[in-house]
């Protein structure tokens, strides 16, 4: 894990005036780092574009802009002023890259001109105008094609039938919806009659005529290489892209699921289809479960993916998946390596593949050859958003940890290897004798300007014994200026998922660093049913929400109190969204500990979420089955029951736009709390979804749960 460690000290009296300068990290710090993307290097190896969103929050604005560095190193620069501009793609010959903007309204496509020797963009020019919107660019690799998605209505054939339904719609009076299939809503919206499709669009269609940048996008349509009643691609909140071109230009995989209830199922395939359109190729019908992030070796012959083998599960193992586009063989290169594969790269010469995996509260980068049967780790840390150089010499990822967000480095791929002494029969756990691993270079300092105004603490660890005695893994942040021989209150973080692990990670929504800055020690546990410890270890929590997380929840509470003296254990206060805001209401009905409870987007009543949710296949596979077949467990475990032992303060959150866990289970949490006289607070936001993601409202999330728990604990 990374570590910030002041190595040399000039003098002792410049030491003072250094601290002096420093200030405990505030809202208004955070919203003024930038947030950086991933990385695209250039076709010639000497450039690496990114995309960099600037918040405003007077504004209550987040902007993307284009950025650029030189990939041996150098100062990083923006290179589009005028428009706001995402997602860089960079064309084969390396002269232009696609972006996203919104300069004329809606998201389009556009094409940047680049000159390389200067590193500048003489012009932009957009390429689509389509009244439906076009989102996730992709050039083709042999350079005539580009690839974006847009959601259509399924039933028209072309641009204007899908506009003509599109102005109706917005025209209309009558704002009604009927739906006859689930899934009506998604994580946030409303899907109405609309579905992702995948298009394609030749490059030409960019060439401005002589005198102008405007081109007459109707001349040439884009071609819908998806038709039909079905997302493609599948929904995603974020990662790695989940379609590819083939290396001839001539093919693109995507993953799209075809079953008839998709709100129950996982089961993603991967499918092929020829640019040129028609029938597409179902790949990975003999796999029940999800098939997903397609990526096509430099070669052509194989596509590797990720793969889940238990259906319905969305937090079964993802396994690294190699399909042979020749013979149509399947093999599963990662089944010994007991950790979830995330996102994926190939060496140019289609001998290796990158990945990066959760392990113990990190999120390293391991390579894999062909033919070898485990992985090895190479860098360390809390990584992500991997590629490589043309020559293979390098790969670039982004890097981040609890005291920085998102920056952009380079490690070279060839280093004196490591002689590795197994620890305990766990090959994830291991020394290195005689040699270190690749040592990454940062090639962005975008945030150095901030973050060297600011206290910030690095994070520690602990392990202790949980649920069936075995071992669990804890992290802890302390307070600016901290002192050992004071005592301070607490903030217990629950994460959400539940199958989502904390670390030594960066947030915005939920910062350790921002959560300490005012005088607390913060804590938070991968209770079971966390990643980066083994499938066993996610599984623990399938049908026992309230049973061995809440265990483990409390035994690290306990070894914190124990062997951290500086813990004030009589002004503690424990916070958690989504599973965390769960398990903060199961905490309400089963212990007095706490002197305040923080649930935000949480699940109150068992029964009812289900009927609430979109996603049944959550539920389904958390709780076997639905209420109506298994009653006694989703009675089991619902903290709605417990109701008569609710005594704790409780700050109840929750958005109107979270389709996830819908925001009448915060009304529910929130009138039982005052019907039994417990002090309690909603804080309501009718704009937000799952997470809080405008500015402004994070402004005031962040300052209503801060002061709850300060006036509670007594601080």
């Amino acid at each position: 894990m990374r570590r910030f460690l002041i190595a040399v000290l000039m003098c002792l009296v410049v030491v003072p005036v250094f601290a002096q300068s420093r200030h405990p990290f505030t809202f208004e710090d955070m919203m003024k780092l930038k947030r950086v993307g991933e990385p695209e290097v250039s076709p010639d190896g000497k450039w690496v574009i990114f995309s960099v969103v600037d918040v405003d929050l007077a504004a209550n604005t987040k902007t993307p802009h284009i950025w650029i560095v030189p990939t041996a190193g150098g100062k990083e620069r923006e290179i589009i002023t005028d428009q706001d501009a995402d997602r860089p793609r960079w064309a084969p010959d390396g002269k232009r890259f696609a972006f996203l903007s919104t300069k004329e309204g809606g998201s389009q496509v556009w094409i940047a001109d680049f000159d390389g020797t200067a590193g500048t963009v003489p012009a932009v020019h957009q390429l689509t105008r389509i009244a439906t919107e076009a989102d996730g660019e992709l050039w083709s690799p042999d350079g005539k094609n580009i690839l974006f998605t847009s959601n259509v209505y399924p039933e028209c054939a072309d641009e204007s039938c899908n506009a003509k339904k599109l102005q109706e719609s917005e025209k209309s009076k009558v704002k009604a919806l009927i739906f006859d299939r689930l899934l009506y809503r998604h994580w946030n919206a409303y899907k109405g009659e609309k579905r992702s499709h995948i298009f394609v669009i030749p490059v030409a269609a960019v060439q401005p005529p002589p005198g102008t940048n405007i081109v007459d996008y109707e001349t040439v349509p884009a071609l819908d290489l998806t038709p039909g009643d079905y997302d493609a691609p599948v929904f995603s909140v974020g990662g790695q892209d989940n379609y590819a071109f083939s290396p001839d230009g001539q093919e693109v995989c995507y993953a799209s699921n075809h079953d008839k209830v998709e709100a129950t199922s996982t089961n993603n395939d991967l499918w092929l289809v020829p640019v040129s359109g028609g029938p597409a190729k179902n790949i990975t019908a003999d796999n029940p479960a999800s098939d997903s992030t397609p990526l096509y070796s430099p070669d052509g012959k194989y596509i590797a993916y990720r793969a889940q083998t238990r259906p319905g599960y969305e937090s079964d193992r993802f396994r690294m998946m190699l399909y042979d586009r020749a013979t149509g063989e399947k093999k599963n290169l990662t089944e010994p390596f007991d950790r979830w594969v995330d996102t994926i790269a190939w060496s140019p010469d289609s001998s290796t593949l990158y990945f990066t995996a959760d392990n113990e509260g990190a999120a390293g980068i391991y390579v894999l050859k062909l033919g070898r049967r485990w992985p090895r780790e190479i860098v360390s840390g809390v990584n992500d958003d991997l590629t490589l150089t043309s020559d293979g010499k390098f790969i670039l990822f982004t890097r981040m940890s609890v005291m920085a967000p998102n920056e952009i480095y380079r490690a070279a791929t060839e280093f004196e290897p490591c002689r590795v002494e197994v620890m305990g029969g766990d090959p994830l756990r291991y020394d290195a004798i005689d040699c270190e691993l690749t040592k990454p270079q940062p090639l962005t300092r975008m945030n150095d300007a901030v973050l060297s105004k600011v206290d910030m603490s690095p994070m520690d660890w602990f392990w202790f014994k949980g649920a069936a005695s075995e071992n669990v893994q804890g992290f802890m942040v302390k307070p600016p200026n901290f002192d050992p021989d004071k005592k301070y209150p607490l903030k217990y973080i629950v994460h959400g998922g539940p199958e989502v692990p904390e670390g030594d990670l960066w947030s915005y929504r939920w910062n350790p660093e921002l959560f300490a800055a005012n005088g607390y020690v913060v804590i938070f546990i991968n209770f079971h049913g966390s990643p980066g410890y083994g499938q066993k270890f996610v599984d623990a929590i399938n049908g026992d929400w309230g049973g061995a997380p809440y265990e483990d929840l409390m035994k690290g509470l306990d070894y914190a109190e124990q062997h951290y003296s500086f813990i004030d254990k009589n002004r503690e206060c424990a916070l958690g969204a989504s599973f965390g805001g769960y398990m903060i209401n199961w905490i309400l009905g089963h212990t007095d500990r706490f002197k305040c409870l923080v649930s935000h987007d949480s699940t109150f009543n068992t029964e009812s979420q289900w009927g609430t949710t979109e996603e049944l296949w959550f539920n389904h596979w958390e709780f076997k089955g639905p209420p109506y077949d298994n009653r006694e467990l989703y009675q089991k475990w619902s903290p709605h029951l417990f109701a008569k032992n609710f005594k704790t303060p409780t700050l109840v959150v929750h958005g109107q736009r979270d389709y996830r866990l819908d925001v009448s289970e915060g009304f529910q949490l929130f009138t039982t709390l005052q019907m039994e006289g417990v002090p309690s607070k909603m804080l309501y936001f009718p704009d937000e979804g799952h997470w809080v993601l405008k500015p402004q409202n994070g402004q005031l999330w962040y300052k209503t749960v801060n002061d709850w728990v300060d006036h509670w604990v007594g601080k």
